[in-house]
């Protein structure tokens, strides 16, 4: 049965850090794949162009079916209500129908990243959105590591996506974020994601890999 994917990005790269790879083995599986990005910087941002230009390229590498933009102001999330979130992603879920869901991990250290989780996850219930069957929460690099070091807030993955066939062409799609890859030990840089992916890869006994921690799974 061919999939309807959706990964909800609060930024632009979230979608290629938490599960690049896992998105282009889900195309090379011919499912249907969309993006939606959350937030976007400000028009008078001098890199604002760039960034357009760059999401053009990572659209094209992924081969997205769609890419839909709730032009959020980022870096300021917490400015918009729950009930204004809730209902700018649930016109783009009713739209898209998916099957599988991929969202930010709700205890990562970006408020961004946890106000846009808590109006996605809303947006799930099954009396309102029957077609969702698979919920993932994916892991981020430079926001979920330095979530708090408390129970409820750690990301304990129970799942893993073997991409050892993708995780080059996830590099290279990352390297196009030019203004979000620098030299280790920032935290996204090359070194640390091929040094995380090659944990999870080790955890689950493969090259390459991916982790998330499955919310819920209908079937």
């Amino acid at each position: 049965m061919k999939n309807r994917v959706l990964v909800v990005a609060v930024h632009p790269d979230d979608e290629t850090l938490g599960c690049g790879g896992t998105l282009l083995k889900h195309k090379a599986n011919k499912d249907e794949t969309h993006w939606l990005i959350c937030t976007t910087l400000d028009k008078e941002n001098s890199y604002y162009k760039k960034r357009e230009i760059e999401l053009i390229k990572v659209s094209e590498m992924y081969n997205f079916d769609k890419v839909h933009n709730l032009e959020l102001k980022t870096m300021q999330v917490d400015e918009y209500s729950m009930s204004e979130l809730i209902s700018k992603i649930s016109k783009v879920i009713n739209e898209v129908k998916p099957n599988i869901i991929y969202l930010p991990f709700k205890g990562d250290v970006h408020s961004d990243h946890r106000k846009i989780f808590e109006a996605a996850f809303s947006c799930t219930k099954s009396f309102r959105y029957p077609f969702v069957k698979k919920i993932y929460m994916m892991e981020t690099l430079s926001e979920t590591e330095f979530a708090p070091s408390v129970k409820e807030d750690s990301f304990t993955p129970n799942v893993f996506v073997d991409i050892s066939d993708y995780f080059e062409t996830k590099i290279e799609i990352m390297k196009i974020f030019k203004s979000e890859i620098e030299e280790h030990p920032f935290p996204r840089s090359e070194r640390n994601l091929r040094a995380l992916a090659t944990l999870r890869g080790a955890t689950s006994g493969c090259e390459y890999a991916e982790s998330f921690v499955l919310l819920k799974e209908i079937l």
